[in-house]
This record gives structure tokens, C-alpha cells and sequence, in this order.
């Protein structure tokens, strides 16, 4: 294939799922979670698993310093390491929870399948403990995370990097539609 071709392909599949999909009212509903979490004494829980580890490190990063929503992050290697060892991998994030969560709080679970059994637990125990769980998955419309989540952010894609991009822009815009503009100083 045609290098040039390539490029353009790709950059024309990430700008269809971009403007073909409507997550208005996902994006609306989240940052009223968010804020009603926030304005509660609440806070928010990122996890993810590999690039969506670094997606969920950089938006709590955004919404704690920017936004003004308090914000932690899960993936850190000693915490994931730590928890992995002692409460088996599929139930690291489900722990975390039970240490960190309170009733109110909101985890944000990003993965691109939707299949992460780690995740899955997670969003599952948040359930049953009064925690809300937004979702950004690819891959099947019931893919199991996605079916555990009070909002959800989904698109019908297999490949990785274009899924992973695309959740970052679309977690990103609820931090800058909380904040009121997309340009601001972030000092």
C-alpha cells in the first residue's frame, strides 16, 4: 500500500468516527456526574490497562489541575504491582476500589475491548456500592464493561491506536467543557 494513501485513509477513518458519532449527551451527562461527584465531597478513579493506563494517568493529571476536580489514578507500577501480587491480576482494580472508593465516587474504566476482566470487576463492585462508572470502550456494543457502566463511550472499532485516540479526545473535551473553553492558561 501506498504510503500517502495510508496516512490519509487513517486520518480520514479517526475524522469519520469524529464527526459521525454524537456523544453530546454522554459528554453532558458525564461532566454533570462529574461535577455533582465533585460538589459532593466525591472523587474521580481512572484505570486502565497499557496505552489506556497512560490515557487515564494524563486526564486525571487534566481534570485534577485544569478542571479542579479531584483526581486519582490507579496506574501507578508499585500500586498495580502490590495489588496484582496479592489479590491476583483480574482483581487488582476491584481492590483498589475497596481501599480508595467511597460511596459517590466516580470511576472512570477506559479499555478498548471492554473485556479487561480487571476493569470488568472493578465496575461490577462499583455498582454494588453506590460508585458510578463511566465507560470508554471499542470493539462489540456488549462488550461486558460497557454493560456495567452508568455512561458509556463507545464506537464500533477493532483497531487500537484509532480507539485509544479517539477516547483520549473525547475525555479530554468533558475536562474542557467543565473548565468553559479549550484554550486557557495551565498555570
Amino acid at each position: 500500500m501506498e504510503q500517502k494513501k495510508f496516512i490519509l485513509d487513517y486520518m480520514s477513518t479517526c475524522s469519520d468516527f469524529l464527526k459521525n458519532i454524537d456523544i453530546s449527551s454522554e459528554v453532558i451527562q458525564a461532566k454533570e456526574m462529574i461535577l455533582n461527584t465533585n460538589n459532593n465531597g466525591g472523587k474521580l478513579i481512572f484505570a486502565g490497562n497499557g496505552a489506556s493506563a497512560s490515557i487515564a494517568n494524563h486526564a486525571a493529571l487534566d481534570f485534577t489541575k485544569q478542571g479542579k476536580i479531584r483526581s486519582i489514578n490507579f496506574n501507578e507500577s508499585a500500586f498495580i504491582t502490590a495489588f496484582a501480587n496479592d489479590y491476583g491480576y483480574e482483581q487488582w482494580v476491584e481492590k483498589g476500589l475497596e481501599f480508595h472508593a467511597k460511596k459517590g465516587d466516580t470511576a472512570i474504566l477506559i479499555s478498548s475491548s471492554g473485556s479487561s476482566k480487571n476493569l470488568v470487576n472493578a465496575a461490577k463492585y462499583a455498582k454494588k456500592n453506590g460508585i458510578n462508572v463511566i465507560t470508554f470502550t471499542g470493539f462489540s456494543d456488549d462488550n461486558p464493561l460497557k454493560l456495567n457502566g452508568d455512561i458509556n463511550f463507545w464506537f464500533e472499532c477493532r483497531a487500537y491506536n484509532i480507539i485509544e485516540g479517539i477516547h483520549q479526545l473525547w475525555l479530554l473535551s468533558i475536562c474542557d467543557l467543565i473548565i468553559g473553553k479549550t484554550e486557557y492558561s495551565v498555570s
